[in-house]
């Protein structure tokens, strides 16, 4: 009985490994271009998007679903739209906003990003500045102070 439960299972191990899995193979956008300039920009465009999904990842390499919507969203305001790739990046951050774009534009709600390295960088170069300055000032002992000090250094060792 054990050899024939034995078989059965490797049987079952062998149907389920050769089963195709939907979860291991991504899908594959084909789509017909009507020239390569299109194909091109339709490439540069998925590229220069940020799924809105997933963390630092493009939606030309991302497979979550809202990336392929996209990617035909894309294809479809470049063929059959015949839009520019401002107005196909102006549809996207309309419907998006700034998180699709890996270079958002300077405004009021994204002046941190751009400024705040720089505003930090200058406070830690003057902070050094000050901490050095302030150990480089320090000025040199009177004749009296030296004095002193030698007498407590001399009690000090006795």
């Amino acid at each position: 009985m054990r050899a024939g439960l034995f078989v059965w299972l490797c049987a079952s191990v062998l149907l389920v490994m050769s089963l195709p899995s939907a979860h291991a193979a991504s899908s594959i956008d084909v789509y017909d271009f009507p020239n390569d300039q299109i194909e091109a920009r339709y490439r540069a465009l998925i590229e220069e998007f940020r799924c809105p999904k997933c963390l630092n990842t493009n939606i030309a390499g991302s497979d979550a679903p809202i990336a392929q919507d996209l990617r035909k969203t894309v294809y479809r305001l470049l063929v059959i739209d015949g839009l520019s790739d401002d107005e196909v990046r102006g549809y996207l951050h309309e419907r998006y906003g700034d998180f699709v774009l890996y270079d958002p534009p300077l405004s009021y709600r994204t002046v941190w990003l751009w400024f705040a390295p720089g505003l930090f960088l200058c406070l830690g170069v003057l902070f050094l500045w000050r901490v050095r300055r302030a150990t480089t000032l320090a000025a040199p002992l009177a004749q009296d102070e030296r004095e002193r000090l030698a007498t407590l250094a001399e009690s000090e060792d006795r």
